[in-house]
């Protein structure tokens, strides 16, 4: 029998092995010379780079509706906690420093969370949503993205009216699973990030224009069956084209997707 983490032995050891690495992440903050982007404005900056809105109710397989309707409430609540923030030169962006820790008292209900390839009910879930919004804004900017977790190696649920490539998103979970990106310009940005009814809505924001425009693609996506089952396979680019010139500056490579399909699915 394969041994067991110390966290996978009782809820006990779950809670203690969460504990230590959330105070680990305080520490290393703490003793860390990094500026965090802190300071927010009410104006919103001239420029407007990209912006994007996701349904936040989405149909997802077998999923209990009520938490998506939580998930609702759980967005509502941490939004204006990022909403107008100023990301200034030489800053970093850090989600949870920003919403802070997301528990009953402040009002969070309990939404959707995915581990580890299954979905669960968790107090605060959503904030995958939130931090998948900002990450495909970032993804059209030069900013650079210095923390970012994924749930790229299972693809849980058939695509319904998706947006964006598969293979994009992000993982967080307070505080130690966080999503930061650092600005490296001479330029400052602003997030601004608001709900309605329907959508989670975000801006990104400029005080000048961008040298550069930024484009996002898949290619070679297909479904393939293996051994242990079928799997989604892609590539994901980025292709980032001077304004001036109109030349092709430079094409990266994002992500190269191989994820375990969890739906049912007939390649036959």
């Amino acid at each position: 029998m394969e041994r067991k983490l110390f966290c996978e032995i009782s809820p006990l050891t779950y809670k203690i092995s969460v504990t230590r690495l959330r105070w680990k992440r305080r520490i290393a903050d703490w003793r860390s010379s990094a500026v965090f982007a802190k300071e927010k404005q009410q104006e919103k900056l001239p420029i407007l780079v990209f912006s994007h809105e996701s349904v936040i109710r989405r149909k997802l397989g077998n999923v209990n509706m009520e938490l998506q309707n939580n998930k609702a409430v759980n967005l509502g609540i941490a939004a204006p906690k990022v909403n107008m923030v100023l990301i200034k030169p030489g800053e970093i962006f850090s989600f949870w420093q920003l919403v802070g820790s997301t528990g009953v008292r402040k009002g969070y209900r309990e939404g959707l969370q995915i581990a580890n390839g299954k979905t669960s009910a968790g107090v605060g879930g959503g904030m995958c949503q939130f931090t998948n919004l900002i990450h495909w804004m970032v993804l059209h900017t030069p900013l650079q993205i210095v923390e970012h977790h994924h749930h790229d190696r299972y693809d849980l649920f058939p695509d319904c009216n998706r947006t964006v490539p598969f293979g994009t998103g992000t993982s967080v979970f307070y505080n130690y699973l966080d999503y930061r990106f650092y600005n490296p310009t001479n330029i400052t940005f602003q997030l601004v990030i608001y709900t309605t009814d329907e959508y989670l809505c975000g801006e990104l924001r400029s005080d000048r224009e961008l040298q550069n425009s930024y484009d996002i693609q898949v290619e070679g996506e297909k479904f393939m069956k293996e051994k242990d089952g079928i799997y989604r396979c892609g590539e994901v680019y980025r292709t980032i084209t001077s304004r001036e010139s109109g030349e092709v500056v430079a094409k990266e490579l994002l992500r190269k997707n191989h994820a375990l399909v969890m739906y049912e699915m007939d390649l036959s």
